[in-house]
């Protein structure tokens, strides 16, 4: 098992720790619940460092990576990101990743830290043109600090205007005396907030000075399992729970980053797939019966007949209900269409809503 720059932190922080994605990650200190409300209503810090990060150089970098991404990198300016995923070969989904245009011909991908070698594979495995290809991920380490009060609880450490960072724009700077962070107004959590990118060997330094200057917000350390209630709220899809490399893109819902005006693998499979209309959607649900959706519980119409798959699912502490997200046949996948998830062999009633769940205020 992996350790991030940071994973003696902690420990020494008391937190509770388990294996995610071969790392051993914190996933609670104060409390699954605490630490989510500390990221929807101030801010909360997350270490992320298991995520993987890939430089791609040169002049055909931006051909490459069009042509294994979804979406279209030719509209990226300078100083932007966007999400996307990659297509495999029969139009399910390698990963999905975050890109961020560095500079002209200078890129880095962000993707899944579970997915690290297979997506840095597939890039090689379709790099015939030779571009200059490097794997940062050991060297790099990744703050999220997430929240409404992230902006005033960072301010302080950098000279970097971070009220002019637009959502989903960077801006490279110095940060807490150490040079050249990408300071990234990302995340996964919905609350706003930034992802801070830097070499692994002032991770300790930083995570210190974040913690200071943060405790006029209240900042917390977070861990994993808010992340995961957090990112639920917002509908967002985790990898190997709600997308695969099995599964469709479009039924996913991942059609506003598929880029049918340019090429890339799979593009003929997404279309007629688009073309001949979709069989499933992921949809989002609350329940209406008392219990919790999990991973893999079958789903079904009122007669008891199997119409699809849970994929995520647990108690919103925000909305203080039970939702979930899974694949149903499409007749059933529109608003309030009444469904009904199988827990131990009990047919519990749950609805079609929209997502995202969760809508500040």
């Amino acid at each position: 098992m992996k350790n991030t720059p940071l994973t003696e932190k902690h420990i020494l922080l008391g937190a509770k720790m388990a294996e995610f994605a071969g790392f051993n990650m914190p996933i609670q200190y104060s409390g699954i619940m605490d630490e989510h409300f500390c990221v929807r209503k101030s801010v909360g810090m997350f270490d992320v460092s298991h995520m993987g990060e890939f430089i791609l150089k040169g002049d055909k970098a931006e051909a490459l990576i069009q042509k294994v991404v979804s979406n279209d990198v030719s509209k990226l300016e300078k100083g932007q990101a966007m999400y996307a995923y990659f297509p495999n070969e029969k139009g399910g989904i390698v990963d999905d990743l975050l890109v961020y245009k560095l500079d002209d011909g200078n890129f880095m991908l962000v993707v899944n830290a579970g997915n690290i070698q297979k997506d840095w594979d597939w890039i090689n495995k379709h790099n015939v043109d030779g571009v200059e290809m490097h794997n940062i991920s050991e060297n790099t380490a990744l703050l999220a600090i997430q929240g409404p009060k992230a902006e005033e609880a960072l301010q302080s450490l950098t000279n970097v205007d971070l009220s002019n960072i637009k959502y989903y724009t960077f801006e490279r700077g110095a940060f807490s005396g150490v040079e050249n962070v990408i300071i990234s107004a990302t995340g996964y959590t919905g609350a706003g907030g930034f992802e801070l990118y830097f070499n692994k060997d002032h991770a300790s330094a930083v995570w210190d000075a974040i913690l200071s200057s943060g405790a006029k917000c209240d900042i917390k350390p977070v861990g994993l399992g808010c992340r995961d209630t957090l990112r639920l709220e917002m509908g967002f899809c985790l990898y190997g729970n709600d997308i695969n490399d099995e599964t469709s893109p479009l039924e996913a819902g991942l059609g506003w980053v598929t880029k049918f005006s340019k090429d890339f693998i799979a593009k003929d499979i997404l279309l007629k797939q688009k073309e001949l209309g979709l069989e499933q959607k992921l949809v989002g649900f609350e329940m209406i019966d008392r219990g919790i959706a999990r991973h893999d519980y079958i789903i079904c119409d009122e007669n008891g007949n199997e119409i699809g798959k849970v994929t995520s699912g647990t108690q919103s502490p925000s909305l203080e209900k039970a939702i979930g997200l899974g694949y149903v046949k499409t007749a059933f996948s529109k608003i309030d269409a009444f469904i009904y998830i199988k827990v131990r062999e009990k047919m519990l009633k749950a609805k079609v809503v929209k997502t995202p769940f969760y809508k500040a205020n």
